[in-house]
């Protein structure tokens, strides 16, 4: 009898087990099944949760702004009031036919043709210490050194520097100049003096830029000109300006849209004044000062409409385009 009893569930057990082993491998692998496609589906959106912290700020702080930003255009708001009348495209038309808004834009002229020398002034250092030249990296760092000083500070030096009897006036005394011109009192010469202060503000930047791009360019093609019997000269138009054509581009793009947005230098050293308000600085008194927060943004929607034309016909005129120099 006990072999019986002890035999009887040993054979049930035995019977059975194969069948529970093939059921539990059959949860096994849908559990593995299931597990795995949980840890494919977390891989392929771990991206897309690192991307939605930025992406969301990028809309909650830039993007969300524009927005009201052309919402308050079509207003008459005051930035006080709480109600915001609706007035269509009178903004936008009070931009284009007020002369004394319209005009400002010219003064970004000053800067544009000023940029230009700028990034000249840029690329003939860049190329000049990108080969081999006693104290490089000394004079890399006298280049770029302005650009890491802040706004303010540079207004005010160069504030003190062409104020009447100030330092430039005291230096052009050493040579004989007894009646040194008004540099930021003239109205004719206000803009030029501005405008070269921030040419000597931001050369180092553009300078940085330009000197990366030459760096970056295959050494060889040097070593194989210089057997060519190429000069120096040479080998900028043929190697080092095409190369970094790319990067000329982006500098031409930066020097547009930081001329029409020029605020810091002429808002510090004059105020605006003599015929220095840039459109920036007149935007800032429109929405601040007289209360037309309706009016200067559809002032910053023209800004912004302009640079975004500018730089696509740049895009278009001159096209990223791949360069072979091998």
């Amino acid at each position: 009898m006990q072999t019986s009893r002890t035999d009887h569930p040993t054979a049930t057990a035995a019977l059975i087990a194969p069948g529970r082993a093939r059921r539990f491998r059959g949860r096994s692998r849908r559990t593995g099944r299931s597990g795995r496609h949980a840890g494919s589906l977390l891989r392929r959106l771990t991206p897309w949760y690192f991307l939605a912290i930025g992406v969301g700020l990028l809309l909650l702080f830039t993007y969300w702004p524009a927005v009201n930003l052309v919402y308050y255009s079509f207003t008459d708001w005051d930035g006080i009031d709480q109600t915001k009348n609706f007035v269509g495209l009178q903004n936008y038309i009070d931009v284009f036919t007020d002369p004394s808004i319209f005009r400002v834009f010219f003064v970004s002229l000053y800067y544009f043709a000023a940029s230009f020398a700028q990034m000249a002034i840029a690329l003939y250092f860049a190329t000049i210490l990108s080969f081999r030249t006693r104290f490089s990296n000394l004079f890399r760092g006298i280049l770029f050194f302005p650009y890491l000083i802040n706004g303010v500070a540079i207004g005010f030096v160069f504030l003190y520097l062409f104020q009447p009897g100030g330092t430039l006036d005291t230096v052009l005394s050493w040579f004989g100049v007894g009646d040194p011109p008004q540099w930021l009192g003239d109205p004719n010469l206000v803009n030029w003096s501005l405008a070269g202060t921030s040419v000597w503000r931001y050369t180092g930047m553009n300078f940085v830029l330009f000197l990366g791009a030459i760096q970056s360019l295959p050494h060889e093609l040097y070593e194989a000109a210089e057997l060519d019997g190429a000069s120096r000269w040479q080998q900028f138009w043929a190697i080092i300006l095409p190369g970094i054509r790319r990067v000329v581009g982006l500098s031409f793009i930066l020097a547009i849209s930081g001329s029409l947005s020029v605020f810091e230098i002429p808002f510090i050293m004059t105020g605006g004044a003599n015929g220095s308000s840039t459109f920036v600085i007149e935007t800032i008194q429109t929405a601040f000062t007289f209360r037309g927060v309706g009016l200067a943004s559809a002032m910053a929607v023209v800004l912004l409409m302009i640079v975004l034309i500018v730089t696509w016909i740049q895009r278009k005129v001159f096209p990223d385009e791949k360069v072979d120099l091998t």
